[in-house]
This record gives C-alpha cells, sequence and structure tokens, in this order.
C-alpha cells in the first residue's frame, strides 16, 4: 500500500509563485534526534480573516498543525479550540511574512513561539508515539519555548462532523490563572517585530 504524501494538501492549497511560503519539496527535517527525545515546535501568530495562532508539533519531518482561534492560555481552567489544519513541512518552522492578496490564508504570519517540545503522552506506563497519539486522539506534551513553558495535552472530542480538539494546560509550576501572556509578550521571538511591523516592511 502506497502512503499517502502527507503534504499534497499543503501544496495544493497554494501558488508558490505568489506565496512567499517555503515549498515542500519532500520530507527533511533537523537531521539529528535533539538530546532528551525531544522535537520542535512553533506556535504562529496569523492575521487573516481572523486574528488566531497555529500550534505546530514535529511528528516524523513534518509539522502537525491546529488552528487556536482564540490563543494558548497558561490557565488550566480554561479549554481552548483547536482545529486541525494541513500538515506544513518542517521548513516553515521559522516562516514570518505576509501571504499576498488572494492566496490561501492570506494575511501577516509572525513566529510568536518558538522551542523544543517533549511527548508525554503515556497508556498503561509505556510512551505513545507522537503520531499514534494524534491518531488515537489525545496527546499530553511539554513545552520548552520562550514563552510557553510546561505541560499542555490536547484531545480530541466529538464524533462525525461535531469533531473538535482542546487545548489546555496542565496544572504544573508554569500554570497561571493570572497571566495574560498574549497581551504581554505580542511580538515575533525571531524579529521582535509585531504583525503590523512585519505588514510594513513588506509593503
Amino acid at each position: 500500500m502506497i502512503r499517502k504524501d502527507p503534504l499534497q494538501e499543503y501544496r495544493d492549497k497554494r501558488d508558490f509563485s505568489q506565496t512567499p511560503e517555503p515549498p515542500a519539496n519532500g520530507l527533511s527535517c533537523h537531521g539529528e534526534e535533539i538530546p532528551g527525545g525531544q522535537a520542535m515546535f512553533v506556535m504562529h501568530k496569523h492575521r487573516s480573516r481572523s486574528l488566531h495562532y497555529d500550534l505546530r508539533l514535529e511528528a516524523d519531518c513534518i509539522l502537525k498543525s491546529w488552528a487556536i482561534p482564540k490563543g494558548p492560555s497558561t490557565d488550566p481552567r480554561e479549554k481552548r479550540l483547536a482545529v486541525p489544519t494541513e500538515d506544513h513541512p518542517f521548513a516553515y518552522l521559522n516562516f514570518e511574512g505576509v501571504i499576498p492578496k488572494g492566496e490561501y490564508g492570506a494575511g501577516v504570519v509572525i513566529v510568536w513561539d518558538l522551542g523544543t517540545y517533549q511527548n508525554a503522552t503515556v497508556k498503561n506506563g509505556v510512551l505513545v508515539p507522537i503520531r499514534r497519539a494524534i491518531e488515537n486522539g489525545h496527546l499530553s506534551f511539554i513545552l520548552h519555548g520562550r514563552k510557553l513553558k510546561g505541560g499542555f495535552a490536547l484531545t480530541r472530542t466529538g464524533s462525525g462532523n461535531n469533531v473538535r480538539w482542546l487545548l489546555v494546560k496542565k496544572n504544573d509550576s508554569e500554570a497561571s490563572a493570572n497571566r495574560r501572556l498574549l497581551e504581554e509578550e505580542p511580538n515575533s521571538v525571531l524579529s521582535g517585530q509585531s504583525l503590523d511591523e512585519v505588514a510594513g516592511a513588506a509593503q
């Protein structure tokens, strides 16, 4: 059985002669395993038709992706809707810029947070591979970002056309019910720029 190309949907939605987004020419990633069984993650801040955040977790040299309409929260009591989107190439990890009008996802993108993550999904005392955890509908992970730190969980709920995922902060030492991280640290961790500054530089 021929395995479906995980990046075909990403390519089909984009005209790379128009968008500055990285093309998906095969699977590639950092090439060397990060010590401690960790992989890379990015949280993009994306202003398109509406402002939202995109969580992307490295798994088998691609980025599994979810759109978080309200962004992440450090409060364990808050459940944030997470909408699965198409897989992205690993090169998207550092992408920020302006996607032109008329293109899929048109708008401004910045790297709001970036770092490594550690899979913490355990069943019957055994670590579940991250791809299988996603397929099973529940994954726990520890983020080591510049802004986001500590444990989080993504859980699939519902069935049929009512399937959705929820992103929740674990109740650990990095949890805070009072912190407003999105407002306190709005800019890119790569360029230090805001969405407006990145948009202005592209004009």
